[in-house]
């Protein structure tokens, strides 16, 4: 049976110093204001049945994460079908950069879960709300600068990517007004955060819900000009894809205030230190492995604007799996970081396999479907014979990877949240910069065949690492 929840005592809260994941110094001496007993609070995620918990914490995570993908899968659709083969090029290209500036964001929200659900799991939610204003800060003044610097490197973005003339043209409309709503998307990562390390993953997919079904009308408004609106083609549909995150963080803001999940104050250096201790690995992660897609499309170019969009399709396709691996991995990050304020290890290290099982087994569902109804899916995206034959080859090599990719994608969770970032980071990335070489190797030999190989095998190794890194247990040392 599982112990009851109560309100603890901050000595009770405090590991002891040989306790392994020591929590941050909660007194005074230690250059933290003592807190008021009144801010004493039993963190949720600490008790009660850890299948349950791990299946309604993830539950509303993984709603978010598909609605995100529904609206660009039919982003791609209306981009594929309406602007037509060098729209679908421009808009996957364009992809690669666009996670770059989504690990720039992960920086701050990856940190926040780390920190903020330590301090939930100690029982002090005023100081998680105190790391969440914090957070917010920085966000926005990251996200400025991924502006500036994004707009004046467009054109050299493309120039390094080698891509056909009318391909790149979109793909500067296309990222450029992307870029334009940068700070409330990296805004909405702290919101997403924010939420979470308390325990509560429903909000946000509240928050998701409403806002995307409003983009999912205004996609081919805009890309069509419907109605009184303009005709802006590609630009509008980044312009619907910003609109859900951009609306989600002005709503969530209120939200969070309201309930004192947030304060604002003149920001703590050692929080910030500790959020950029935790989400920089995962940052840079992101950002190489966008990098070495940006530098393998170099390679993929040769074989024209149909191999181009096959990557687009399969992103698309893939992401179905990819982001429900999210999901999941957002609720063990939580759970994890949770339990090991409250000092309950065993529970920690369960809650990262229990998810994982969970997250395979429906990424085993959807690597059938991939490589069963390639054909079918593929020829959706596209009235292109030649692009949806090289899409369908694409799903089916890629199938093989996405038995594994729940595996990476909930454990690397569950070690940011844990706060321990850096030998993910290290194992993914050196996996992720074997595809330049062994694609360039392969390519000639197999041709495209050869880089969507190289791709799946090099992504079925980093969900095997991840797993070996868990195993390892070197995250219950981590102190935040």
């Amino acid at each position: 049976m599982s112990e009851p929840l109560r309100a603890r005592t901050p000595d009770e809260v405090r590991p002891p110093d040989e306790v392994l994941a020591a929590a941050l110094p909660l007194d005074a001496r230690d250059g933290i204001a003592p807190v008021a007993a009144r801010d004493i609070a039993p963190p949720i995620l600490a008790y009660g049945s850890l299948p349950r918990l791990t299946v309604a914490v993830a539950l509303p995570a993984v709603a978010s994460m598909l609605l995100m993908t529904l609206f660009g899968t039919v982003d791609a659709y209306w981009v594929g079908t309406r602007v037509g083969p060098q729209g679908l090029a421009a808009v996957s290209t364009s992809i690669f950069v666009i996670w770059s500036i989504i690990a720039c964001a992960e920086l701050v929200s990856v940190g926040l879960t780390a920190v903020a659900s330590r301090r939930h799991g100690e029982g002090h939610p005023s100081l998680a709300a105190r790391a969440t204003g914090d957070a917010l800060v920085m966000a926005l003044i990251l996200a400025a600068l991924v502006l500036v610097f994004g707009q004046l490197g467009l054109g050299w973005i493309f120039a390094v990517m080698q891509t056909p003339p009318e391909v790149t043209e979109l793909g500067r409309r296309y990222l450029g007004t992307y870029l334009l709503g940068a700070p409330l998307i990296f805004g909405f990562f702290v919101i997403d955060a924010s939420f979470r390390a308390s325990g509560d993953t429903r909000t946000p997919f509240l928050l998701l819900l409403t806002t995307v079904f409003g983009a999912l009308a205004l996609d081919p408004v805009l890309i069509l000009g419907l109605g009184p609106a303009p005709k802006l083609g590609i630009a509008g549909a980044a312009v619907a894809t910003i609109f859900t995150r951009s609306v989600a963080f002005l709503i969530g803001v209120v939200l969070l205030a309201r309930r004192r999940l947030i304060s604002i104050g003149r920001p703590s250096a050692h929080t910030i230190g500790a959020i950029v201790r935790v989400g920089l690995p995962t940052a840079l992660t992101g950002i190489f492995f966008s990098n070495v897609y940006i530098l393998l499309t170099r390679t993929t170019t040769k074989y024209g604007t149909p191999a181009l969009a096959s990557l687009g399709i399969g992103h698309r396709v893939e992401s179905w799996v990819y982001m429900m691996g999210v999901g999941f991995g957002a609720a063990a990050a939580a759970i994890v970081g949770q339990n090991l304020g409250a000092r309950r290890l065993d529970r920690a290290e369960r809650a990262g396999w229990l998810a994982t099982g969970f997250a395979t087994a429906v990424g085993a569902v959807g690597a059938a479907l991939e490589y069963l109804l390639a054909p079918q899916v593929s020829s959706a995206f596209t009235t292109n014979a030649a692009v949806a034959a090289e899409g369908a080859r694409y799903l089916r090599i890629g199938s093989v990877s996405t038995l594994f990719s729940s595996a990476e994608l909930v454990l690397e969770g569950a070690l940011g949240g844990a706060g321990d970032t850096v030998p993910p980071m290290l194992t993914s990335t050196t996996l992720t910069v074997l595809r330049l070489p062994l694609a360039a190797w392969a390519a000639p030999r197999f041709g495209t065949a050869g880089i969507w190989w190289t791709i799946s095998l090099t992504a079925a190794g980093r969900g095997l690492a991840m797993m070996a890194l868990w195993r390892w247990g070197r995250w219950k040392r981590k102190s935040l």
